[in-house]
């Protein structure tokens, strides 16, 4: 091709000029876990053998992790691939689980290189330093559990104010033609450096951790062919923002998205990572570019200049053959490409900036805009922040500054460290900006609600309420009319909305500050935003990923808009969604109209990166004497217990727990918020399970009819009396269910509460595995419209009995109404592994299982 002639004219090296076996570190963090281009070549040899066909690119990683590349079918889109992952990533919300999975099989240590990085628990509130404080104080247990026990099964460790874990992982961990599992649905950011790195659940990557093959569906390879170059007002975000336009939310599940032609050259590293970090949000598997010269500067620019030089040895297979072909093909000319935002309330709904104003106007949105939100893992490069410092810089120049609220997040510490050294964080804070702590922030819902008394008060009532279940069960009423009475007068003085009941692990009723869970847009109030009132309908901008209704600000009013940081912060200059920078003024200080110029920015700072304050632990040499405890009192942790393995009969007269109307994405069925600290308690954070999904019979959400005795109440709560009872249920959804994070709690949480299937339209791919992985039947309806035919209150039976590979199965309904019954046909795509997992109960009791013969 003609990019890597060009390669081999500057004399670099080439396959047949050097080797491929020579030992060269993944990183520089670990000293026994080397690149293994050569099994990577031997495995992608064996395959081509039998295809005897050009391959893409996706496929070339793909099949090059290959378990048993000799015997292993492989056909696109149906074929079960085992596949022998590089590296494993967890953030720390997800890493609970996963690691109290992980220990439960009873391994010394992982096999795969693993880490862990503490992003997701950090609050944004008045600024970095304080912030994170303050999150170590509240996520002491939290952080000492990932600690030790990261330690104890020699997992790397990157504590709190280290940075966000994509941006961690592109900085240290990624490398071109790698495959890495990650515990979060944007672990493809990786794909900016040519590694294929996919989201997954905490069950898939204890798999991988105890050195059993990760099982994946071969995906399709969906071609976006980038012609032309950039200029201007164009950025990286808009490739994929166009994407998202072209594709919708669900139109990449299942396959991986490939970047390829010329445009890729003019593409920085951190560039292609945004495009491949948001390539989530339409459901694919994962994004990739293939290796060029930009990735080797940020490789080199990272300390990682010997894996640049090794992967120029490997190149040939580092990008797609010619003639590969795709199963669908999108081709965008840069030059012409336009500027987008997309938004409200869906990463899809694509707008180019020529249209924007009159989008605005036709649909009635809010054109005054509150907040600009720029960083993220999605835009928090040092281009990003360089760009959008110049253009901070330029409209300063004329005497103006940012008149909506304006945040900054910086990716990592190396980036801030950075940016702080180089002046681009002095320019936004003079600009008028409040600079967060490294951590992913707003982006997950993740802003105080309260003031800081009221913090201060909610968390000693926390301290409070932990005291409390310590004490005797004897003990326990007279401790609860004692509290109550505190309560009452705290209540006194603070909202209704700002406090809810909550049932304690001894199933005490206590008061606790938690989400009132009436709507899923209600479920927090995390950020403290003076400038509006709950409900009242407004426009803020971010160059975030995700724009779900009330995902920023827990406001289901709020209109949030996703575009590059270039647009976010030319538009928090303006005020108003009815700016458009390549043809709009602004007025100066002096009341001279001006233009904002066409932003720019260095890719790489020219200095090198200043790696900041040490932020990682390694794992000891001597870890035998490291003990992880889990307090049996603790509100935060909670040892598994394993689920009961199916009883071989079929489920009959079944109550529909709720039949889910509409959007129902992860953040429906298991919330983040202020319930991100129960991530480690399955039972604790089973008290938020799909109390965001609307309910089909009355439109609200949180609130259905139990079937056993016609009163209504909160899901988690019927479900709990089902459970009681003895009684399974299952749950009847809508299209693209579990739609948006990697989190398996939104699995974990139905089948520790009884559930026995999830039945819809259509999956989200990690989503549906995590499902199977728990135990659970994830089935969709043969013919959509049945989905219709089937009323909340009807009963229904599945006949568990007829799954086997490739066979539907039925579901036979029971009218409530009186009428006639009748059976509904239901697919399904497990495999005869996947059955065993049902049978056994979960997979992690198969992998019991299986140790044990």
């Amino acid at each position: 091709m003609q990019r890597f002639s060009r390669l081999a004219r500057r004399g670099l090296a080439t396959v047949s000029e050097a080797p491929l076996s020579r030992k060269v570190r993944q990183n520089i963090h670990e000293d026994g876990n080397f690149i293994n281009y050569a099994k990577m070549a031997e495995n992608l040899s064996i395959v081509r053998g039998r295809l005897n066909k050009p391959l893409t690119y996706a496929e070339k990683i793909i099949y090059s992790h290959l378990d048993d590349p000799h015997n292993q079918e492989i056909e696109r889109g149906k074929s079960y691939l085992k596949l022998r992952p590089d590296r494993v990533a967890c953030q720390d919300a997800t890493a609970q689980m996963a690691i109290l999975q992980f220990m439960s099989a009873g391994m010394p240590s992982v096999a795969t290189p693993t880490t862990v990085h503490c992003d997701h628990l950090i609050e944004a509130q008045v600024g970095g330093e304080k912030d994170l404080e303050r999150a170590t104080d509240i996520n002491k247990e939290v952080y000492d559990f990932l600690s030790t026990s990261c330690a104890k099964y020699n997992i790397g460790f990157w504590r709190p104010g280290s940075g966000i874990i994509h941006q961690i992982v592109l900085e240290n961990y990624a490398f071109p033609g790698g495959l890495m599992i990650g515990t979060d649905s944007h672990t493809p950011n990786a794909g900016g450096l040519g590694m294929a790195a996919i989201g997954v659940g905490g069950a898939d990557a204890v798999d991988v951790m105890a050195n059993l093959p990760w099982e994946l569906k071969a995906p399709k390879v969906i071609g976006v062919k980038l012609t032309g170059q950039m200029s201007g007002w164009t950025s990286p975000k808009d490739i994929i923002l166009k994407v998202a336009g072209i594709l919708t939310v669900k139109g990449g599940t299942g396959a991986i998205i490939e970047y390829h032609g010329p445009g890729t050259d003019s593409l920085s590293c951190t560039g292609m990572g945004t495009i491949c970090n948001m390539g989530a949000e339409i459901g694919a598997t994962t994004s990739i570019f293939p290796f060029n010269d930009r990735m080797y500067d940020y490789l080199a620019a990272t300390k990682r200049k010997d894996i640049g030089d090794f992967a120029r040895t490997y190149a040939k297979d580092l990008r797609e053959d010619e003639g590969a072909e795709y199963d669908q093909l999108i081709e965008i000319n840069l030059s012409e490409l336009e500027p987008h935002i997309n938004g409200p309330f869906t990463p899809d709904l694509a707008t180019p900036i020529s249209k924007f104003k009159d989008a605005v106007k036709e649909n009635g949105w809010p054109d005054d805009l509150k907040v600009g939100l720029i960083g993220s893992c999605t835009n928090s490069s040092y281009e990003d922040m360089s760009r959008a410092a110049n253009i901070a810089r330029d409209a300063m120049a004329h005497g103006v500054k940012a008149k909506a609220l304006f945040t900054i997040t910086p990716g990592s510490e190396q980036i801030r460290a950075t940016i702080e050294r180089d002046g681009q964080l002095k320019t936004f804070e003079e600009f008028g900006g409040m600079v967060l702590a490294n951590a992913c922030g707003p982006c997950i819902r993740e802003q105080a609600a309260e003031e800081n008394k009221r913090k201060r008060k909610a968390e000693e009532l926390e301290k409070q309420r932990v005291k409390m279940q310590k004490q005797q069960l004897a003990d326990a009423e007279a401790v609860r009319n004692k509290r109550l009475e505190r309560q009452r007068a705290y209540e006194a003085k603070q909202r209704p909305e700002d406090l809810e009941a909550f049932h304690s692990p001894r199933g005490l009723q206590v008061q606790r500050r938690l989400p009132r869970c009436t709507t899923p847009e209600l479920a927090s109030r995390q950020w403290d935003r003076k400038d509006t009132v709950k409900g009242e309908r407004n426009s803020i901008i971010s160059s975030y990923n995700r724009n779900f209704t009330g995902r920023n600000d827990a406001n289901p009013a709020t209109h949030a808009f996703v575009t590059s940081p270039d647009l976010v912060v030319a538009l928090t200059i303006a005020g108003t969604l009815n700016f458009n920078p390549l043809t709009d003024t602004l007025k100066g200080a002096d009341g001279k109209e001006f233009k904002l110029k066409e932003p720019h920015g260095d890719g790489l700072p020219t200095q090198g990166f200043d790696p900041g304050r040490n932020t990682y632990q390694a794992p000891p040499a001597d870890r035998s004497s490291v003990s992880v405890a889990v307090s049996p009192t603790s509100d935060r942790l909670q040892i598994l217990e394993p689920f009961q393995p199916w009883d071989g009969k079929d489920a009959e007269n079944l109550p529909i727990l709720i039949k889910a109307q509409g959007k129902t994405t992860t953040d429906h069925i298991s919330m983040a918020g202020p319930w991100l600290k129960y991530r480690g308690h399955l039972d604790n954070i089973s008290n938020n399970m799909l109390i965001g999904a609307v309910n089909s019979a009355n439109g609200k959400a949180n609130n259905i009819k139990n079937q056993t005795d016609s009163s209504f109440g909160a899901v988690p709560d019927v479900a709990r009396d089902y459970k009681k009872k003895g009684i399974k249920w299952v749950v009847i959804g809508d299209w693209n269910y579990g739609e948006g994070s990697s989190r398996e709690h939104a699995a974990l949480e139905p089948r520790h509460l009884g559930g026995l299937a999830i039945i819809t339209k259509s999956f989200a791919r990690i989503h549906e595995t995590n499902l199977k992985k728990q135990g659970m039947l994830p089935l969709t309806f043969s013919n959509p419209e049945d989905y219709d035919k089937i009323q909340p209150d009807d009963k229904v039976d599945l006949l568990c009995t007829q799954l086997a590979v490739g066979k539907p199965m039925t579901l036979r309904v029971h009218p409530a109404n009186g009428d006639k019954t009748f059976d509904v046909e239901l697919s399904h795509t497990f495999n005869e592994g996947q059955i065993e997992w049902f049978k056994n109960g979960s997979a992690l009791n198969t992998m019991a299982k299986s140790s044990k013969a």
